[in-house]
């Protein structure tokens, strides 16, 4: 059986739980990291040197960085639909995934644990200002792209929405004054109605 390493409040996690719910294929899911511990045993560090969650192990394969793991379960359980065979349209897909890493995510950790993760007293204004700013600047590109297109990803659902779609739980849900982006949250509200979604991502946020 697939079994996913991770603590379900992380959106590198909510990814993979995601994907896996997604494909349908049996698993367990471990919680480590945070407040659960475990990624510093020599038992975890063997399967991820880095320490980091998420780590996959199926069928004797331990895998670690949390797109890859999105490419590899797409691909091997659901080929054609979430790992779209057609060179094109997996390009599409890859694309906005590894923008959500590279660019998007920096912004956004400022902004999530300065808002959710640090007690108010210790808050850094300034920075989470700046975070909110530069995180609606980003997902604007993604919202002129939603408003030619259903799904990042192009005209069906894919892998190409899975990472943006875990942090947009979040963006959505704090506490915060989000700009009007009305495109990424018609998007959203699509997100919401998929049941895989719902298991894998929609769990508390801190």
């Amino acid at each position: 059986m697939l079994k996913i390493w991770g603590r379900h409040n992380s959106s590198n996690v909510r990814k993979v739980l995601w994907c896996a719910e997604e494909t349908g294929v049996p698993y367990e899911s471990i919680q480590v990291g945070g407040a659960f511990g475990g990624t510093q045993s020599p038992e975890y560090r063997a399967m991820n040197p880095n320490g980091l969650v998420p780590v996959i192990e199926d069928h004797g394969l331990p895998l670690w960085e949390s797109n890859t793991i999105v490419r590899y379960l797409a691909a091997r359980y659901a080929l054609g639909t979430l790992y779209p065979e057609d060179v094109v349209e997996r390009a599409q897909s890859e694309k906005w995934m590894d923008w959500t890493t590279s660019t998007f995510s920096g912004a956004f950790r400022d902004l999530f644990w300065g808002t959710l993760r640090t007690a108010p007293a210790d808050r850094d204004e300034a920075r989470i200002g700046a975070a909110l700013v530069r995180s609606g600047e980003l997902l604007a590109m993604a919202d002129a792209a939603l408003a030619r297109q259903p799904w990042l990803s192009g005209e069906r659902f894919a892998m190409g929405d899975i990472p943006l779609g875990a942090f947009a739980y979040a963006w959505f849900e704090m506490p915060i004054q989000r700009p009007d982006l009305p495109h990424l949250a018609a998007w959203y509200e699509r997100l919401k109605q998929r049941p895989a979604y719902q298991r894998g991502v929609m769990t508390e946020l801190t």
